[in-house]
């Protein structure tokens, strides 16, 4: 605050608030000519001085408030304190947090490097199943293809061993009516003239040579048949061929096979009975590979005529011989192929038939057959399987 300033209007004042008697007298002309002046110089002043003071009475009020605002130096030093605290934790808080960013960074390229490895090792399992699915399917079908060809060269399973049986009897049961009829054709009614004591002895003379050409197959008279016989018998049991032509062993013949079929042919001559193997099946195979090397000699002359006691068994024949033979429906008939009876008495008539037509009857007795007619006897060429003996004892033995 100027204190000269406001002293001097004070000294104004003063000088005017004096008695009167020390002022001047009127008589003083330069009084008495401006009164004016002062007065007018007096009120200035004191709007200046009024005005003044009230500037610095409102900055001083200014100066106390701000004054009063400003925190102690302790609130300041606590509130500093708490500022470098929260820096502090801040700091900690971060340093956490990049620390568990970094942990979850490694554990994501971790994540995905183990991620990486599962699916290239799932991707190998698969790539090896895969190729394993691939190997199973191709023996799958291989083995299709295998059993699709034993099918055709052997013998299928029991539905369609039920449903060749109720064909082969229905076939069967065609046959012998046809037979049947055919035999009715030829029957003589009137009984036909006895023949002459010298033409009688001239027919089985006859009867013998032609058979005596066909029943030798030792190998002291017959050596280059003999030959081929057993040629063919080799190469059934050791070059099977499961694909051949009609009337061509088409199964796997083993040793035991081979040599009952040579000692049919020459022990026995082409007449004699062999012991059943134990199944027809097996017999089947016998007499399928019989019929395969008299088809290689004789041609369509060759005429298998099949006896047994039941249509199942027939059936059972009829089966075995299209499996083995590679034979087919139309190779079954009275006048062609294999013929299939129940009756020797029929049997016989055909195979007289058969004689005079100049072609070769070939018996196959079933096994079931208890009794051989002696009127099949005396045809060239026939071939009866004996049950065996010890499989009758048990048979016995459990009735």
């Amino acid at each position: 605050m100027n204190t000269e300033e406001y002293k001097t209007p004070q000294s104004d004042d003063e000088s005017s608030m004096q008695p009167e008697s020390q002022q001047p007298t009127p008589e003083s002309p330069e009084q008495e000519t401006h009164p004016s002046v002062d007065v007018i110089a007096t009120s200035s002043v004191v709007n200046s001085i009024v005005d003044t003071t009230d500037d610095e009475s409102q900055e001083v009020t200014n100066n106390i408030l701000e004054v009063e605002e400003q925190p102690s130096p302790s609130e300041l030093e606590q509130k500093i304190v708490q500022l470098q605290q929260q820096e502090q934790d801040l700091k900690t808080e971060i340093a956490q947090l990049q620390t568990a960013s970094k942990t979850l960074q490694g554990q994501l390229y971790q994540s995905q490097i183990a991620m990486g490895k599962m699916t290239q090792e799932a991707l190998s399992q698969l790539e090896e199943r895969k190729q394993a699915l691939q190997i199973s399917v191709e023996q799958l079908e291989r083995r299709q293809e295998r059993i699709r060809n034993e099918m055709k060269t052997s013998f299928a399973g029991v539905s369609q061993d039920l449903a060749i049986r109720v064909q082969g009897f229905k076939d069967y049961l065609t046959g012998s009516l046809q037979d049947l009829a055919v035999a009715a054709e030829q029957l003589q009614l009137a009984p036909p003239p006895r023949p002459e004591p010298e033409k009688m002895r001239m027919k089985v003379v006859q009867s013998q040579e032609s058979s005596a050409e066909i029943i030798q197959f030792a190998p002291a008279k017959f050596e280059e048949t003999t030959k081929k016989i057993r040629y063919l018998i080799d190469q059934y049991r050791t070059k099977p061929d499961y694909y051949g032509p009609p009337w061509q062993l088409r199964r796997t013949f083993e040793p035991v096979h081979a040599e009952r079929v040579a000692n049919w042919f020459f022990q026995q001559g082409g007449r004699g009975g062999l012991r059943s193997m134990g199944s027809r099946l097996q017999n089947t195979l016998i007499a399928s590979a019989i019929i395969s090397i008299l088809y290689q000699m004789y041609g369509n002359r060759l005429r298998p005529l099949v006896i047994a006691n039941s249509p199942e068994s027939l059936g059972d024949w009829r089966r075995g011989l299209q499996d083995c033979l590679g034979i087919g429906r139309s190779d079954f008939g009275p006048d062609r192929g294999v013929a299939l009876f129940e009756r020797p008495e029929a049997v016989a008539q055909k195979a007289e038939r058969l004689q005079k037509a100049k072609q070769m009857p070939f018996i196959i007795i079933d096994d079931s057959e208890e009794q051989i007619s002696l009127s099949l006897l005396q045809f060239p060429l026939w071939l009866a399987f004996a049950p065996d003996p010890r499989m009758a004892r048990s048979y016995d033995d459990d009735f």
